[in-house]
């Protein structure tokens, strides 16, 4: 009995190691694509960075917000402070 024990004991043995040799050997498999994956973006940094600068740009109102503060800086003004559409004057 003790024998039959054993040998049930080292067949199992010797499937879960063929079970993890295949596992390790899927794995290797997985990094090596992951790596090409990284090293493709890797090339490509700059077009993403652009691409969300621009994206940016966009989503803060793009073109029409950014005239509107351009063209609100040049102005002089005499309001000290305001809210909506009531100001606060300073007076000389």
């Amino acid at each position: 009995m003790a024998a039959t024990d054993e040998e049930n004991i080292r067949v199992e043995l010797r499937a879960e190691r063929e079970q993890l040799a295949e596992a390790v050997d899927e794995l290797r498999g997985a990094l090596g694509r992951l790596a090409g994956i990284a090293a493709k973006l890797r090339s490509k940094r700059a077009l993403g960075a652009g691409g969300a600068l621009a994206l940016g740009f966009l989503k803060a109102g793009g073109v029409g917000t950014t005239a509107r503060l351009l063209k609100r800086r040049g102005r002089r003004s005499d309001t000290k402070a305001a809210a909506g559409r009531f100001g606060r004057l300073r007076r000389r």
